[in-house]
């Protein structure tokens, strides 16, 4: 038997908007679990989000540092964003929080991980690529100016050694979710490949976007 998240909500029989956010909102959700079962839930409607792996041909991770404020820490990430911009495919967001953020571009883009950072909580779902061919935007890459405002104006970038970065995850000094995800997955594909395994291959940047069940 293969090994797969299945889709399938559970009908719905009330929703309530309980918040609604600058970003995300709060909903309540009284699910009818099974017959004769029915209990509410509260949790995060959030748009989803987008992040990118950018590594050069020196084996560098493309890291950012940023001030976030709801767990009261500067912490080392990788350029990512929302999924807010109505009819950007995930895969050009991505680009776009790349450019925005580091001032970089990328020749290719491979779909690396998909995860769910809180499913109990949250209807999140993030896609981290991987980024290669990685260079500097140019006037003509960039088009108009783009200024960094709020925690992001004090963004600072900074090529890091793979290994180093894999180190800094397992001593846990970078603890961001997304980051740790994107970096593990990345080493254990070289891993696998590098024993003899047969690594699967990276997913096109355009496949399909993991779904929400009862959202999309």
């Amino acid at each position: 038997m293969t090994v797969v998240d299945d889709p399938g909500a559970r009908p719905v029989a009330a929703r309530t908007r309980v918040h609604s956010g600058m970003v995300w909102d709060i909903v309540r959700d009284t699910v009818d679990f099974a017959p004769g079962v029915q209990f509410d839930r509260e949790y995060m409607w959030h748009t989803g989000a987008v992040a990118v792996l950018a590594i050069d041909d020196r084996d560098r991770v493309l890291l950012i540092r940023q001030y976030r404020h709801p767990v009261g820490h500067t912490l080392w990430e990788i350029p990512a964003g929302l999924l807010d911009v109505s009819g950007e495919g995930p895969h050009v967001g991505a680009l776009r929080e790349l450019a925005e953020e580091t001032g970089h571009t990328a020749a290719q883009l491979q779909t690396l991980v998909d995860l769910r950072p809180s499913p109990g909580g949250s209807d999140e779902v993030i896609r981290v690529y991987l980024a290669t061919g990685v260079t500097p935007v140019t006037a003509a890459t960039q088009g108009a100016d783009f200024e960094r405002t709020d925690e992001e104006a004090e963004i600072e970038i900074r090529w890091v050694p793979l290994a180093e970065a894999v180190a800094a995850v397992l001593e846990g000094r970078l603890t961001n979710a997304t980051t740790v995800a994107g970096i593990l997955a990345l080493q254990a594909h070289r891993a696998v490949a590098a024993s003899g395994g047969r690594a699967p291959e990276l997913r096109a940047a355009d496949a399909p976007f993991p779904q929400r069940p009862g959202r999309d």
